[in-house]
């Protein structure tokens, strides 16, 4: 995966945020975990980050090219995870502004991937 400059304290924050709001179980699940740094450090790199990478760039990329890390992003996620993932792709918080200009089947893609992605 191809990762650009974001701010990771961006991310944190706005995973941090989404923690918030989560709905039990999925709160207390997340929360312990993501008071681990391992974790923390594990979750933005191999599961947040590609995310945003692929929303920052989906809308520049072509098809090809954005297929291709599309299908490279693989995660084992928890239903917890995907909780705190879904309303990146959706536009929520601080990523809002940049989900703005990506084409509706590439966020639709993002959110089918979601869904199908390896789940625990």
């Amino acid at each position: 995966m191809k990762l650009f400059g974001f701010p990771v304290f961006a991310v944190e924050k706005a995973v941090a945020k989404r923690m918030l709001t989560l709905e039990t179980p999925h709160k207390e699940w997340f929360s312990q975990r993501w008071a681990q740094k391992p974790y923390r450090k594990a979750f933005v790199e191999n599961k947040a980050m590609p995310l945003v990478t692929m929303l920052a760039k989906g809308k520049s990329w072509d098809e090809a090219t954005f297929n291709e890390e599309l299908s490279a992003w693989d995660a084992l996620l928890y239903p917890a995870e995907m909780e705190v993932l879904r309303p990146m792709i959706e536009g929520d918080g601080l990523l809002q502004l940049m989900q703005k200009n990506v084409p509706a089947e590439r966020i639709q893609a993002l959110l089918n991937k979601l869904e199908t992605q390896r789940q625990a």
